[in-house]
């Protein structure tokens, strides 16, 4: 599938892609955007403005409870000027329109309006693949070669398999037999055995590991307990033996290579005494720890229970599957005190107006999960995007360290801290195959020899 725009995942760089060009601006708040000539979708439909418009306000309506609504809300209305074009409104002037525009991928209005849940399941597209085979029953992704696609970036392969393999050690030895070219997360222990027969890499991203707290209730409404968890933490330990150095213990929102980067006013590393002084102060003795159970920081979750034991706490510990943690937290603020899962909003763009949206903004998480949204912070929060959005520059860049300060004293989830992403591929068989910093895989432009 294609937005107007795309965004490399390798290099980061913003290209037109259902778009003839990038966004050509009209004025302060209009752009326009002319559609690539002669594009179809791979049901064989031809694409017209009004296909474009419906799949903006179909992101955009609030009853559909899109997240990515929260990255477009300087939007204000999307509209066919011609046959061929599109005009794009907006309600102030924000720098980053080519890029957030990636975030939308058109689709066919006739389709959807057809069967919504059937296009869900097997969605179309106007992208180099189309995918023939969803792996709900056969555990395994497959797409097939556009021939229809008359874009810059056309497949270079008749067809691509994505096994669906959660296992590390199934994973690691589908690559060493061979079986796959490529996989991510590839854990920490498999990299130096894989890199005798395959390429690895290492990529610092933003992708993070986070704890997440129910500040709507006690005992995390108080804010002195959440600092103190934060402050008890071995980040030392958890980066270099949980993580086997492929993480760096967060000191800001956003980690150190960040364009954005400041430090924030609170800093959690190495502060145990600290922990132990709040919670002396607040009588906190007990929690419950809710975790998500992604191999990748399989190791990590012992050091954090041990960590808040070692503060004076007793630990009521819990392990889900994660869309079983949310489904039991969501609207359910009975249900836990700490939540620590993993996280990656760079996979859709890396600048921090972005990144700090998702979470500190859309309902999904402040309200039904976090349970902070109205607190002072929160609003301060909110007040403090909308100022960014509107700015450019160091003053942008100001508003967004402001937030960094905020939610590294409010911590109503906070990175504990960002990963490297590990990955693991067969370099003689698959050509132009670059490693990328966000979570998953790029085949963009590569070749295999398969």
């Amino acid at each position: 599938m294609e937005g107007l725009t795309e965004l490399n995942p390798a290099t980061r760089e913003i290209y037109a892609a259902l778009g003839a060009e990038l966004p050509t601006q009209v004025d302060e708040t209009t752009y326009e955007v002319k559609l690539r000539d002669g594009a179809v979708f791979t049901d064989g439909t031809a694409v017209t403005p009004e296909d474009v418009v419906f799949s903006f306000e179909r992101v955009l309506n609030p009853e559909n409870q899109s997240l990515f609504a929260s990255f477009i809300p300087f939007i204000d209305s999307v509209t066919k000027k011609d046959d061929t074009t599109v005009t794009i409104t907006l309600k102030y002037a924000f720098s980053l329109v080519a890029e957030r525009l990636s975030v939308v991928k058109i689709v066919p209005k006739a389709a959807v309006d057809a069967d919504a849940k059937a296009f869900d399941m097997n969605p179309v597209g106007t992208g180099p693949w189309k995918m023939t085979d969803n792996g709900a029953s056969s555990q395994q992704v497959v797409f097939e070669r556009n021939d229809a696609y008359n874009g810059a970036h056309p497949a270079k392969a008749k067809s691509m398999t994505w096994q669906i393999i959660p296992d590390d050690s199934t994973r690691t030895n589908a690559l060493s037999s061979s079986t796959v070219q490529a996989i991510d997360t590839v854990p920490a222990a498999n990299l130096a055995t894989l890199a005798e027969t395959k390429s690895v890499a290492a990529k610092q991203g933003f992708g993070l590991l986070f704890a997440m707290f129910n500040t709507g209730s006690a005992p995390m409404n108080d804010v002195k307990n959440r600092q103190a968890v934060m402050y008890a933490l071995d980040y030392d330990k958890i980066c270099k033996v949980g993580m086997a150095d492929l993480a760096t213990p967060a000191t800001s929102f956003v980690q150190k290579e960040h364009p954005s980067y400041n430090a924030a006013k609170i800093q959690y590393p190495g502060q145990m005494e600290k922990a132990k002084e709040l919670l002396a102060e607040t009588g906190l003795k007990s929690v419950r720890l809710l975790a998500s159970d992604h191999g990748w920081f399989a190791s990590v979750r012992p050091i954090i229970k041990e960590s808040l034991e070692a503060a004076g706490l007793t630990v009521a510990y819990e392990e889900k599957k994660s869309a079983d943690v949310y489904g039991t937290i969501d609207g359910n603020p009975a249900a836990f005190d700490i939540v620590v899962a993993p996280g990656d909003p760079s996979v859709f763009g890396d600048d921090a107006d972005l990144l700090l949206r998702w979470w500190y903004s859309t309902d999904t998480w402040t309200d039904s999960r976090m349970h902070w949204k109205g607190q002072e912070s929160y609003n301060q929060v909110q007040e403090l995007l909308d100022t960014a959005a509107k700015a450019t520059g160091e003053e942008q860049k100001k508003a967004w360290f402001e937030i960094y300060d905020v939610v590294s004293e409010a911590v109503p989830l906070y990175p504990i801290f960002h990963r490297k992403s590990p990955t693991a591929y067969d370099a003689e068989t698959l050509q132009g195959f670059q490693p990328i910093a966000v979570t998953g895989l790029s085949f963009i432009d590569v070749a295999s020899t398969k």
